[in-house]
């Protein structure tokens, strides 16, 4: 076993020794190099097919995925659009004479893209001192459009020759201004009808968000208040513009085309103008409002508001002096028109209805007068302290009798009471056009215990039966409600909008028994031919009418008169309001519905 052991080992060790031998180390080395340059290149490869693929699918999604986007993109960096702003519809009255129109002026329009400019800063600087604007507002005009819009954005409206010149001369740091014609909406009677016709401005950012599915656009011109908002998608028009190409430095190569812009339509008012002059002549400078409307269809043929204002202003730029002077006179944005007050005694038509409509009094019945009515504790009284003795409605309604017509109103109970001033549209919007209609108030038990916690009792219908208490009408929705009597019993749809057959028929009728609405025109004609309104009546024509004094602590009475003529075939329906008059309503407002009714039938 040694001997073979010893002869093996020698054998072993050989081995060892030559597989361990410096050449057999070298040729490990060698192929163990081959090995790694394999691994590299295949390594190599496939970071070379993956960067290829990844550049290849790249070009394919901006080539086919989003191949038109960048093409536009192109495309806008090569064309702009010089925008034509359409020139808006002019709006006239029932015979045609102007109401508000449009008149030429520059403006100055801007590139975004002025903003990558290197000189922008500077140029940004200048542009603002001869525009009077501040460089932020300008800034923030252009970023709502962005840097690559291919539209010019309008930054300044009526320039003046002074600014035009001013931006020819810096031309060299002013290249991406342009300025261009423009059209501004002018009111050539000022104040005259200012309410009733709304004014425009420039959209603003609000807006824009609402609307702009409606293809409204930064520099848009929007329809305000009045007519102008209520007939905004008519007047409106469409816009234009020129497709410009240009070089790479901005400079204008030749016109690729142009789309000429689409002129808003024009549209005709109900108004007369005569008569608005007239009405807005007879408020004078007291604050309220004046109502004239056809009762055959609800034509308004005159609004009036006062203090008014002039809508000229808005079509210029504003200052903050220009805004206090035109707030300090009271408010005068507000239409007094369709804004609610207490309708006092005129509302005595709807309560004379509720009672010969509801079966509990006969257009006959005689009722005693007092020097005030007790109801639940509480004392109603006469206005003339004593009462008028036993009286029926025409002589009721002529003498404004408080406590029978505060009998009436408890006879039929507040629900009968409300549910006719609602049939009359006391409590509803009237559906003119105008966006500033209000519904006014007309309050019931739900409403009362909502409001005070409180039910509603015998004395708020007491109250609401003489005009006081919660109810509150506006002008326009008491001449409404003189037009049902004028008219044979129906209640018509005010409106401004030119269409006498299709307000004809949206005509609703009240079904007044004949008796009911006999007795109630004999009530108003006795108003004006020897009662409470005698201050109202007109040399040659019947008026029928009726006079109201609301109560309105702190300060002084408001006043009413509402009438109507000629008494057998009414054209026109007259009311006037006052505000914190003092006073009657008769003596004060009833002039004044006088005079708008001399100049009406002045014109026939």
């Amino acid at each position: 076993m040694t001997l073979v052991n010893l002869v093996k080992k020698p054998k072993d060790n050989h081995i060892r020794r030559k597989k361990n031998s410096p050449k057999n180390i070298q040729h490990k080395k060698i192929w163990l190099t081959v090995g790694q340059n394999d691994q590299s290149i295949f390594i190599m490869v496939l970071i070379s097919l993956f960067l290829f693929g990844a550049m290849g699918f790249r070009l394919a999604y901006l080539q086919i995925v989003q191949g038109d986007k960048y093409s536009l993109k192109a495309e806008n960096n090569r064309t702009k659009i010089i925008p034509k702003p359409p020139v808006r519809g002019n709006l006239f009255d029932r015979k045609g004479r102007s109401l508000g129109a449009t008149r030429l002026s520059y403006s100055a329009y801007l590139w975004p893209i002025a903003q990558k400019q290197e000189n922008w800063p500077a140029a940004k600087k200048m542009l603002a001192n001869i525009l009077n604007i501040s460089e932020d507002n300008l800034q923030n005009i252009l970023e709502k459009e962005g840097y690559d819009s291919p539209t010019l954005v309008r930054i300044a409206r009526n320039l003046t020759p002074k600014q035009i010149t001013a931006i020819e001369e810096n031309r060299h740091l002013l290249s991406q201004v342009e300025v261009d014609t423009d059209t501004v909406r002018y009111y050539p009677h000022h104040k005259i009808g200012s309410h009733i016709l709304g004014y425009t401005r420039e959209i603003n950012a609000d807006e824009l968000k609402l609307r702009e599915k409606e293809g409204y656009r930064m520099g848009d011109v929007i329809g305000k208040m009045g007519s102008e908002a209520a007939f905004e998608s008519q007047l409106r028009g469409e816009w234009g513009g020129i497709l410009m190409e240009r070089d790479g430095t901005g400079k204008v190569l030749r016109k690729l085309g142009i789309k000429e812009a689409k002129a808003g339509n024009d549209v005709t008012l109900t108004l007369d103008l005569e008569l608005q002059i007239a009405a807005e002549k007879a408020l004078g400078d007291r604050k309220g409002a004046v109502v004239a409307l056809d009762p055959r269809d609800g034509a308004v043929l005159a609004m009036v508001s006062y203090p008014a204002f002039d809508p000229n202003i808005f079509s210029g730029k504003i200052t903050e002096q220009i805004w206090q002077e035109v707030q300090a006179k009271g408010y005068p944005l507000i239409n007094r028109a369709v804004m609610g007050f207490p309708p006092a005694s005129t509302f005595k038509i709807v309560t004379a209805t509720a009672g010969m409509e509801s079966g509990k009094f006969s257009s006959k019945a005689i009722l005693p007068t007092y020097a005030y009515l007790r109801v639940g504790g509480t004392a109603f009284g006469e206005w003339n302290r004593a009462g008028f003795g036993p009286m029926g409605f025409v002589r009721a309604m002529a003498w404004s009798s408080n406590t029978f017509f505060g009998q009436i109103g408890n006879g039929v109970g507040g629900e009968t009471l409300i549910n006719w001033s609602r049939k009359y549209g006391f409590g509803s919007k009237t559906g003119i056009e105008i966006p500033e209609d209000t519904p006014g108030l007309i309050a019931d038990n739900e409403w009362k215990k909502k409001r005070f916690n409180w039910e509603w009792t015998a004395g708020d219908t007491v109250n609401m039966s003489i005009g006081q208490g919660f109810t509150q009408a506006t002008p326009l929705q008491i001449a409404v409600m003189f037009a049902v009597p004028a008219n044979g019993g129906y209640k018509v749809t005010p409106h401004l909008y030119q269409d006498k057959a299709t307000f004809m028929k949206k005509r609703e009728s009240l079904n007044l028994k004949p008796e009911t609405l006999s007795t109630i025109r004999a009530g108003l004609r006795a108003v004006v031919d020897g009662g409470t309104g005698t201050k109202a009546a007109i040399s040659g024509v019947a008026v029928a009418g009726k006079s109201g004094t609301a109560e309105a602590p702190p300060g002084k009475s408001h006043t009413w008169f509402g009438g109507f003529a000629p008494y057998d075939k009414p054209e026109i329906v007259v009311v006037a309001f006052v505000e914190h008059s003092g006073g009657g309503g008769g003596s004060t407002a009833g002039p004044i519905v006088r005079q708008v009714l001399e100049a009406y039938f002045k014109q026939k």
